[in-house]
This record gives C-alpha cells, sequence and structure tokens, in this order.
C-alpha cells in the first residue's frame, strides 16, 4: 500500500511523485500509457511568466520558474533560459504590453523598436517594439517527465516512487466516503490518498470518483522545421495576440505566432487553439496559417522546409485556472490538473504545493483560487 496514488505519469503527475517522495511519502504512479504520452509529450515545453495576467496564476509561475531553475541543477533533461520576447505590430498594442508588464511585477525590459533586432536580428521590419522578459524558459518536456520520475525514484533516502504503467483507472475504492485506492484494468491499487494527474483526462477521472470537473480538451497544432545550420531565433518569440488568444474563452479556432529554436536545431511554429473535442485530425489551413504568421515576424523562414507536425489537447477549464487540492466533495482525493497550455511551466509548483498539504504542511501560496469544487458553487 503507498501513502499516494498519482494518476497519470505526465510532468503535472511527475512533478507531484517527486515532491512527495522527497517529503518521505511512499508513491505510486499508475497511467494507461507511457511517461509522457499525452498532452506532455505533444507540449513545447514552455515555462513562462510573460502571458499571465497578475493573480493566482502569475504567482504559481513565478514560484514553478523557481523550481525549475533548481531542479535543472539535476540535469537530465534539456534546460533553456533563453527569455522571451513579447512583439507589437502597432504603437497601440505596444502600450497595451507596457502597462501589462508594469501591473506583472516581474522582471522585464521594455524594447524600443529601433532596438527590437539586437535581441532578434531577423525580426520582421516594422514592428513597433516590445517587452523582453529574462524568466521565461523552455525544457523538453518529455525529458523534464522522466527526469523527475527518475529522481524522485532516488528518494534521496526518504519516500519511494513506483511506476505502473500500462494500467487504466477504471474506479476508486471507498472505505465509507473516503477513497482508499483505484481500480485500474491490472488490479486494484490501495493508497492513502489518490492524486487526479490526469491532465486533458482529469474531468474523465473525477467523474469515475462521482464528482464534476469541468476540464475540456483545448487543440493545438504545432510546426516543425528542418534542422538549421546555424540558430535563427534566440529567444521564445511571439505576438501579443497569444496572451490574448490563452485568456479567450472561444471555443472557435484562433491563432497567433509563436516561434522558437531548439537545441537540436529545428524550430518550433504555434500557436493555435480550438476546441473540438479528441478529433486528431491534421488541419492544412491551421498549419498553413501558423506557416504565414510565422513567416511574417521571421521573413527568413520562407525559405525553410517545415519537417512534420505534431497536435495535443490542452485541459481547459472555464476560469483558465488549474484544479489543485483537496477535494471536499470526496475524503482522500486530490486534484493536480486543467492546466491548459501551462501545464509544463505550472508543473513543478504544483506539485510542491500539493506535496505540502499531503504531509500536513502549510502550503507556500494559498490554493483557495484553484479549490476543486468551485465550479460546483459558481453554477448554484
Amino acid at each position: 500500500m503507498s501513502d499516494v496514488i498519482v494518476v497519470g505519469a505526465g510532468v503535472v503527475g511527475a512533478a507531484c511523485a517527486y515532491y512527495c517522495a522527497r517529503a518521505g511519502l511512499d508513491v505510486t504512479v499508475i497511467d494507461r500509457g507511457p511517461v509522457a504520452g499525452g498532452t506532455t509529450g505533444s507540449g513545447e515545453g514552455n515555462i513562462l511568466v510573460s502571458d499571465k495576467e497578475p493573480g493566482p496564476e502569475l504567482e504559481l509561475a513565478v514560484l514553478s520558474n523557481r523550481l525549475w531553475r533548481t531542479l535543472s541543477a539535476h540535469g537530465g533533461f534539456e534546460f533553456e533560459a533563453k527569455g522571451g520576447l513579447v512583439v507589437a505590430e502597432t504603437g497601440e498594442v505596444r502600450a497595451q504590453l507596457t502597462q501589462l508588464a508594469a501591473k506583472q511585477g516581474v522582471e522585464h525590459t521594455l524594447v524600443p523598436p529601433d532596438t527590437l533586432r539586437d535581441y532578434e536580428p531577423h525580426l520582421a521590419d516594422g514592428l513597433a517594439g516590445g517587452v523582453f522578459y529574462p524568466q521565461d524558459a523552455q525544457v523538453q518536456p518529455m525529458l523534464a517527465a522522466a527526469s523527475l520520475l527518475r529522481h524522485g525514484a532516488e528518494s534521496f533516502g526518504r519516500g519511494t516512487l513506483r511506476l505502473r504503467l500500462g494500467a487504466t483507472v477504471t474506479g476508486f475504492l471507498r472505505s465509507g466516503e473516503r477513497v482508499t485506492g483505484v481500480r485500474t484494468s491490472e488490479g486494484d491499487v490501495l493508497g492513502g490518498a489518490v492524486v487526479n494527474a490526469a491532465g486533458t483526462w482529469g474531468g474523465e477521472v473525477a467523474a469515475l470518483a462521482g464528482v464534476n470537473l469541468p476540464v475540456l480538451p483545448r487543440r493545438g497544432f504545432i510546426l516543425v522545421t528542418e534542422p538549421l545550420g546555424e540558430p535563427l531565433i534566440r529567444h521564445k518569440v511571439y505576438t501579443a495576440a497569444y496572451v490574448t488568444n490563452v485568456a479567450s474563452d472561444s471555443e472557435g479556432l484562433e491563432t497567433s505566432a509563436v516561434v522558437e529554436g531548439t537545441p537540436a536545431g529545428t524550430v518550433l511554429i504555434g500557436a493555435s487553439r480550438e476546441r473540438v473535442g479528441f478529433d486528431r485530425t491534421t488541419s492544412v489551413p491551421v498549419l498553413a496559417r501558423l506557416a504565414a504568421q510565422a513567416v511574417a515576424l521571421f521573413p527568413a523562414l520562407r525559405e525553410v522546409r517545415a519537417i512534420r507536425s505534431y497536435c495535443g489537447f490542452r485541459p481547459y477549464c472555464p476560469d483558465h485556472l488549474p484544479v489543485i487540492g483537496a477535494d471536499p466533495r470526496v475524503p482522500g482525493l486530490y486534484h493536480a490538473c486543467g492546466h491548459e497550455g501551462a501545464g509544463i511551466g505550472l508543473a513543478p509548483a504544483t506539485g510542491h504545493l500539493l506535496a505540502q498539504v499531503l504531509a500536513d504542511e502549510r502550503p507556500d501560496l494559498d490554493l483557495r483560487p484553484f479549490r476543486p469544487d468551485r465550479f460546483a458553487e459558481e453554477a448554484q
């Protein structure tokens, strides 16, 4: 029997398992697929503070950014402290970005139009300036999840961490009202607490326990270019429309230019958002739109070939905040899901805070804005 069962071996589940093991708890991680086989494996690896409005999510992002930098000392995954450059096409948009940066209260530099190319020499002409955020970073998400699980399994002489892959959770075990484990396709697993870290499928896992979490899939495509001989793009670069799209409630298609390089020499091009269920059908018009937006930002990309594309499903919540903490409706059930496109960036803080709760410690941040039952309250 484990102290904690974590459902989901993506980066959020891996972070929960890592920090619980560090806290001296015995942890079992269960996933129906491989490590990082869901949303994590389809992500860009963004660790951003730049795209967060002031409030609880930004506080979570700042804590997580600090934890990622500590974790990077372990090695085992690609961590790039590259910084993020948000560019404005017009003076009006530049003024809006300047106001947002002032309200965020995080480290930033205002970039006038004539110094944009000091940051990115290949940017297009005619841009109105931007804001540079040195804290923005990137990881290789699959390596990051695997590294967290590996180092958690080392346990540092404290708790233990075990993996059970290829096991689908089909229900919950209970003693009275309290959750005491999970039923899986490979047999029952007993635990003192269960953490729902199932990402986009977090709502389905919650439903097995008889509670509602409105976590919905929000599809996004990414284009990948051929490897380039010399780095073309130094930072994560995106237009102001990306911030607007992140905060949007629209079900329809929204795209914005998001461009960045990787250590392998390829360039990743996004970002699209649309709620179409779990439809993985490749949309050529969406890919063409992403390519056109990237070329408008970096004209040199016109001569670069795209070699593949992929898509993933962000775990979207209606209020754009993740679900973190104990579920008061089901004793013994905890949630760590619904991070939308920010799960990789917010994973360490989520795992750290949840481990504090499970170890009966006072969490470093107020978790009330992320409480699991807040949607039921809004519906009343």
